[in-house]
């Protein structure tokens, strides 16, 4: 279910204080954010975020294309191995060794 347009997007106030911090100052710096909700409103473009996955944070840097989303989409919280199949079973068994050259 989605938020409400009421409401307005949801936006993490800690998270937004701390950017108007570094735009006043100038700065970029990475900032570490637990709050995988927040939406990311246009003055979040150009930071790079380390986005908490649930072992270790992620760096993302936001652009202009990111603007509407959660910044939790761009942190996965799962790693992908790799799909089944023939072509599976055939990588996961070693080559055979070539013989010696004599």
């Amino acid at each position: 279910m989605s938020r409400s347009l009421k409401k307005g997007p949801y936006i993490d106030a800690r998270l937004f204080k701390k950017v108007m911090q570094l735009i006043e100052k100038q700065e970029k710096k990475v900032i570490k954010t637990w709050a995988r909700n927040c939406t990311v409103p246009p003055e979040f473009v150009g930071f790079t975020f380390a986005v908490h996955n649930g072992k270790e944070f992620t760096p993302v840097y936001i652009t202009e294309q990111m603007v509407g989303h959660k910044l939790g989409e761009f942190s996965w919280t799962t790693k992908f191995k790799a799909h089944g199949g023939k072509n599976a079973k055939a990588e996961a068994t070693p080559a055979p060794a070539p013989a010696p050259a004599k």
